[in-house]
């Protein structure tokens, strides 16, 4: 099957119908907690991560209060997270960061927060995106996964798919189109057992067999 311009807008087009107006499903009530919630994200469910956050945040939910947790302190609460050792560490020179430079507030740039510890790509391009509207794509493993078996955009690294993704979706879009992706990959583009049967894309997607 030949993946024309025309092909993609129409998968689009048909994620936007059944994905409209999803959003992230960390649980988060400032800028600083989905940061943190992202960073913990990493090789991790969303809803491990919520499980996390809701014994952290109440009583650490800003970068000075975190810092002062220490590592040990800070391990024991996000243990049950893949690689809490070094999400931890990141963490903690991330809030040190936060409040020596940015007065404990989360910067708004891409450049910025790239700097942060434990923040790569697709940190930043969530962050960015979610909270300050400027357009981004975040690739993570089921943006990546359905966008290859698509042919929305075809890479062996995120970043190619990213950019990918980039010139097939029109940039106002690109923040929306992130959460469709991922949707879709949740519930229907599974890794392991893709709902061919049931998916909406099924008879225009090129992977269907």
């Amino acid at each position: 099957m030949r993946i024309t311009k025309a092909l993609k807008q129409q998968m689009l087009s048909i994620l936007e119908e059944h994905y409209q107006g999803t959003s992230t499903a960390l649980d988060y009530s400032t800028p600083f907690e989905l940061l943190i919630a992202v960073i913990l994200s990493a090789q991790c469910t969303d809803k491990r991560v919520n499980v996390i956050t809701a014994r952290l945040f109440p009583e650490y939910n800003t970068p000075d209060k975190i810092r002062s947790m220490g590592q040990d302190k800070l391990e024991e609460y996000i243990r049950d997270c893949g690689l809490f050792h070094s999400k931890a560490r990141n963490i903690l020179a991330t809030c040190e960061i936060l409040c020596q430079k940015y007065d404990g507030q989360v910067p708004d740039t891409f450049a910025e927060l790239i700097t942060l510890p434990g923040v790569g790509r697709k940190t930043a391009n969530v962050i960015v995106s979610h909270l300050f509207n400027i357009p981004a794509i975040a690739v993570d493993t089921h943006v990546f996964r359905v966008a290859n078996r698509l042919g929305l955009a075809k890479g062996e690294t995120p970043l190619v798919v990213e950019e990918g993704l980039m010139k097939a979706i029109p940039k106002e879009k690109w923040g929306d189109a992130h959460h469709w992706l991922i949707w879709h990959g949740r519930q229907v583009c599974k890794a392991r057992k893709p709902a061919c049967a049931t998916c909406q894309l099924s008879q225009i997607c090129p992977s269907k067999e």
